[in-house]
């Protein structure tokens, strides 16, 4: 009996030590901006000509961008990436849009590539508040040729975005329900509603969007799963689209297939332009 109860004193402290490094960690469980630091190449690499630019945010960082032109564009994409990596590993997305005539802006969340400041939550909002005044301002883009793209992470910031300005629409690509779901996924023993820190409530968020939503999401997912994308579909509003990608969460890109694409311009043209 003495073990026994060694034994559940010993569980119950590796326990409580895993609970509070989930609690304290919770930042470097969501952000790896030290993955992408170094920016690995640029649009002109790609033969995309671009402009550098730099993007002052209310509380006094500095975002590092690109924003690359296409004459005659027929709309303007405002990119959210996700949570690893930088501007410079999107590259493939950048030809993509440039392709179909749009003209595409992509940051750096605050920590991100050569963005200054740490990455939070709060800051990320910020961020894309920032980047949305540059465009509809700076650039003088009427809101309703903008369109709002997300990628897993960046779909949460993208949609929080949405709910307060009027986007012509919002693109989620692989993205959560909310951080809270996806810890419980991953660490189904441990009460993570009540550690959680972080929300990016996506589908929250969606419940109040008023523009047009197009989901895409892969059954075969292996970090989000394909129910949250079910999710996320069922929360939007109409007019509201669901492509079913292939692959993993990390190459089941919908630049991969013409059919995917041309899915999403469809989508996309039937829908710029259209919001009050």
């Amino acid at each position: 009996m003495r073990m026994l109860f060694s034994l559940s004193i010993m569980a119950a402290i590796a326990y409580a030590a895993l609970a509070a490094l989930i609690f304290f960690a919770q930042s470097s469980l969501v952000y790896y901006p030290g993955s992408g630091r170094n920016v690995i190449e640029t649009p002109d690499d790609r033969g995309l000509g671009y402009e550098s630019v730099e993007i002052a945010t209310s509380d006094g960082e500095s975002l590092h961008g690109w924003f690359i032109p296409v004459p005659a564009a027929t709309g303007t994409v405002l990119f959210f990436h996700g949570n690893a990596g930088n501007i410079s590993h999107r590259m493939d997305y950048l030809l993509m849009f440039h392709r179909l005539g749009y003209n595409t802006l992509i940051f750096d969340y605050r920590g991100y590539g050569q963005s200054s400041g740490s990455p939070s939550e709060s800051g990320t909002y910020l961020d894309a508040r920032a980047a949305w005044r540059y465009l509809t301002e700076t650039k003088e883009i009427p809101s309703t040729h903008v369109v709002l793209f997300g990628e897993s992470l960046g779909g949460a910031v993208a949609a929080w975005l949405a709910v307060r300005e009027k986007p012509a629409l919002l693109v989620l690509a692989s993205v959560f329900t909310s951080i809270p779901d996806m810890a419980a996924k991953i660490y189904p023993f441990l009460p993570v509603r009540l550690l959680s820190r972080f929300e990016y409530s996506t589908i929250d968020y969606l419940r109040t969007v008023t523009c047009p939503v197009f989901v895409a999401h892969s059954p075969q997912d292996d970090i989000v799963p394909f129910t949250h994308g079910e999710a996320l579909y069922q929360a939007a509003p109409e007019p509201k689209q669901f492509l079913r990608l292939q692959g993993g969460h990390n190459n089941g890109f919908i630049f991969m297939r013409e059919d995917w694409v041309e899915a999403l311009r469809k989508f996309i043209d039937a829908n710029l332009g259209a919001v009050p």
